[in-house]
């Protein structure tokens, strides 16, 4: 199993900042050029920005000295960013090759907020 730390959450973190802002421009660029429909692209883009939220999330949660080891939040808000972003990237990309990722977005949604709620209690 692998050992949450400060460290692993930072790289985290900054990974799903990166790859919510390459997927971002992605989106609103090279999407349209594939001639995917607009719906499409705007859930393309939510993907995107959830990414970059939790990415800034787990930033800044690796500085905090509570929960920076706390054995569920951090890794259910990077779990469930992976299943909710990457799920829904995929799914825009290749439908068909993708099509059993369809239930996996609402799993990462709840897992992510499973995470922040973990913190509150």
């Amino acid at each position: 199993m692998v050992s949450v730390t400060p460290n692993l959450l930072w790289r985290a973190g900054s990974a799903y900042a990166a790859a919510g802002i390459m997927a971002g421009a992605f989106g609103a660029h090279g999407l349209k050029a594939r001639g995917v429909f607009a719906d499409s692209i705007a859930s393309f883009q939510t993907a995107s920005h959830y990414a970059v939220f939790n990415g800034l999330a787990l930033l800044l949660l690796s500085l905090h000295p509570r929960f920076s080891a706390h054995r569920f939040a951090g890794p259910a808000v990077a779990a469930g960013t992976f299943l909710f972003s990457g799920s829904i990237w995929a799914l825009v990309l290749d439908r068909e090759r993708f099509r059993y990722l369809g239930p996996v977005t609402p799993m990462g949604g709840v897992l992510m907020i499973a995470g922040y709620i973990s913190m509150a209690l």
